[in-house]
């Protein structure tokens, strides 16, 4: 990744700074040529206005005295560094500025001339821009005056500043491979971390390192702050699946032990048989309601473990009560509010309370009152199951909810409670479908005097 952020680094600004040179040769070259013209131009135009105009020490006009008009001219005018100012009178090259070797072939064509020629000329292998203008009068040219503009000096000027550009672009590009390669090492020496430590975690499974708190808020620090957060929920899962399978391992071995103890030692009797048989299937029963409760667990965290739609909660209660009914005889009360509607999964929430009013039942007598209620406070509903069994210690609430936990009555308590008839799943079922609604499920219990379990959901609205 270094390399390739280098590489990219370097393509960027080797790009740029081939576009710079580019464009500066352009401009440069675009500039020399205004130059040349307006620098010929400019000398013709003088020349013109000076023919036109009177002769400074007679202070009369010139009257076609061509050599006056050139001796005058070249005397007010100097020419620039690269320009030549020659003058031809009679076929013969007068007075030039700077000596050239002009053909004399050329210098005949100029002198016949009678109109203004602009075009080049290759001197002693420079190029030469030049502007030829005739001096006319009564119809014949009387002399000639050329400028000339050394244009392959001017551009090895502009390739001179070219080559220097190119040496300054070659090291402002040495600079920047060098600053990127450093900075690339900084961006990513985390990465190199996090990746390190990803191989630790990955080969020795050791959940408990970390990569160093970063500063700032950029993205490395984003994505270090996130894998640490990712390591802290690994860590916290892997000790809930070993927690858990070791549990699940345990609570299974006891009715496998149980089931094939009693078949080993069956006998022919057919009333031994149909005893150990019986026994064998309250067995089965048993585990399977076990596996199915952690299948139920392990589907809660699906997208399509609730099916939503709108449910009449005063209705849910009454008839979650008929159904609890049959669980024992107890005095059952219903706490229903009317006209509230929650947008929720009425089987799961069935669910929920069935099982709480299973485990009220378990921890109460006969003459003890078991109420199903619910009340909006808040913008949230309040579902619950209040008992007046044996309750639940303060050393118990915390943990009821984990999965095969299991809690009784306080040590003085006159019930009888069989709690290892449970697989100590159904508080971890009602958890999980309050936390699937975007809720939680709390405890409020005092040994002795009974315990109310409530459902904290969202999203209610009055009808």
């Amino acid at each position: 990744m270094r390399a390739r952020v280098l590489l990219a680094v370097m393509v960027t600004v080797t790009v740029a700074l081939l576009g710079f040179v580019l464009v500066l040769e352009r401009v440069l070259v675009s500039a020399v040529d205004r130059r040349v013209e307006q620098g010929l131009t400019q000398e013709v135009a003088e020349l013109r206005r000076l023919a036109e105009g009177v002769d400074p020490e007679t202070a009369q006009p010139f009257a076609g005295d061509v050599d006056r008009i050139l001796e005058v001219f070249l005397a007010r005018n100097i020419p620039a560094e690269r320009e030549v100012f020659v003058t031809i009178v009679d076929g013969t090259v007068r007075d030039t500025t700077r000596p050239l070797p002009l053909p004399a072939t050329e210098v005949e064509r100029w002198s016949g001339l009678l109109e203004p020629e602009r075009d080049a000329i290759v001197l002693d292998e420079r190029r030469y821009e030049y502007l030829v203008v005739p001096l006319v009068a009564d119809g014949e040219a009387r002399a000639t005056f050329a400028v000339l503009f050394d244009y392959t000096g001017e551009r090895r000027e502009i390739t001179r500043a070219i080559r220097r550009a190119e040496a300054v672009a070659a090291l402002l590009l040495l600079v920047a491979v060098a600053v990127g390669w450093l900075a690339a090492g900084r961006a990513l020496a985390p990465l190199r971390l996090l990746t390190a430590t990803a191989k630790d975690v990955e080969s020795a499974t050791d959940l408990s390192r970390r990569l160093p708190d970063p500063r700032g808020s950029d993205e490395v620090a984003t994505l270090t702050r996130t894998f640490n957060g990712m390591l802290d929920r690994l860590e916290q899962a892997f000790a809930v699946q070993r927690d858990f399978v070791a549990d699940a391992g345990h609570e299974l071995r006891t009715p496998l032990t149980i089931v094939r103890g009693h078949l080993e030692l069956l006998g022919d009797d057919p009333a031994e048989r149909r005893e150990t048989t019986a026994l064998v299937m309250e067995e089965l029963d048993r585990m399977s309601r076990m596996v199915d409760d952690l299948l139920l667990l392990a589907k809660s965290g699906r997208p399509d473990f609730l099916q939503l739609r709108e449910v009449d909660v005063g209705a849910l209660l009454r008839r979650v009560a008929a159904k609890a009914e049959v669980m024992g005889a107890r005095r059952w009360e219903v706490a229903a509010p009317d006209g509230t509607v929650v947008v929720a999964d009425e089987q799961r929430l069935t669910q929920a309370l069935v099982q709480l009013a299973s485990n009220a039942v378990a921890h109460t007598d006969p003459a003890d009152r078991i109420t199903f209620g619910g009340a909006v406070a808040g913008g949230l509903l309040h579902l619950w199951v209040l008992d007046e069994g044996d309750g639940i210690g303060a050393g118990d609430r915390e943990r009821v909810f984990d999965r095969f936990a299991r809690a009784g009555g306080g040590p003085a308590s006159p019930r009888r409670r069989v709690m290892g008839e449970g697989a100590g799943l159904g508080l971890s079922i009602v958890r999980a479908i309050a936390e699937a609604h975007g809720g939680t499920v709390e405890l409020l219990s005092t040994p002795g005097t009974g315990s109310a379990f409530v459902l904290v959901l969202p999203g209610t609205a009055q009808r």
